[in-house]
């Protein structure tokens, strides 16, 4: 079966303040301590990789808020309702389970870091090596993915490419990017309202594990998707 995604307007993400980002990256240090679901037992942890993630990722989220600001208003007038006061959480909480329902076992993880959901997808299950052609094994993933999106749909959907720091740091960025904008067209092709995704590139800069080790790097070689409520 061919997957066709349709082409997509480029929604990457510029450059910001330095000091913005640092203020806000400070913020998401006094969080408390991430909980990941292991995609393979099912079982919560702790760790100081998932803590990580998880600041990598909101690192991202910092950026999409300072550029993206408008997609509040482009959601509020497609007809997407907004979440208040205690149903934030409630809400949020009930997605992360759907996720985790359906991930499991699939080497995605599920990680709450305050209100927002991260999930992690490793390089090595979601693309060939160097390339931004998304493995076929992977769509069924995808496709689980966008069932709980489109049903929850009162969230921002962040998509942040990431790479290790082997090789020449253009080549890295350019494939991280590629990686975002390829996952980001396929969820928009199974229905994921379009305005509620930005894509970016990290490149090596948001390492979760040290790049002198195999296992460091294959960590840091992943795809995030960041889910924030839309308030």
């Amino acid at each position: 079966m061919t997957h066709r995604i349709p082409a997509r307007q480029d929604r990457r993400i510029p450059t910001t303040s330095k000091r913005v980002l640092a203020a806000m990256l400070a913020a998401t240090l006094a969080l408390p301590a991430c909980t990941t679901t292991n995609p393979y037992t099912g079982e919560e942890e702790v760790n100081k990789t998932s803590k990580g993630a998880g600041i990598g990722a909101l690192a991202g989220i910092a950026t999409a808020i300072l550029i993206g600001g408008n997609r509040k208003a482009l959601l509020l007038g497609a007809g997407i309702g907004a979440l208040a006061g205690g149903g934030v959480g409630l809400y949020m909480d009930k997605q992360a389970d759907k996720l985790r329902m359906q991930l499991q076992s699939t080497g995605v993880s599920v990680t709450r870091n305050g209100d927002s959901i991260i999930l992690n997808m490793p390089g090595n299950v979601t693309f060939a090596t160097s390339s931004s052609n998304i493995s076929a094994d992977f769509y069924k993933v995808l496709d689980s993915v966008a069932l709980v999106l489109n049903e929850y749909d009162k969230t921002y959907v962040d998509v942040i490419g990431h790479t290790d720091s082997t090789g020449a740091l253009e080549f890295n960025q350019t494939l991280s990017e590629a990686r975002a904008s390829s996952v980001a067209r396929y969820l928009e092709s199974q229905k994921v309202v379009s305005q509620r995704i930005i894509t970016r590139g990290a490149g090596p800069s948001s390492p979760v594990a040290s790049n002198d080790t195999p296992e460091g790097r294959a960590l840091n070689r992943r795809v995030e998707i960041v889910l924030t409520p839309l308030t």
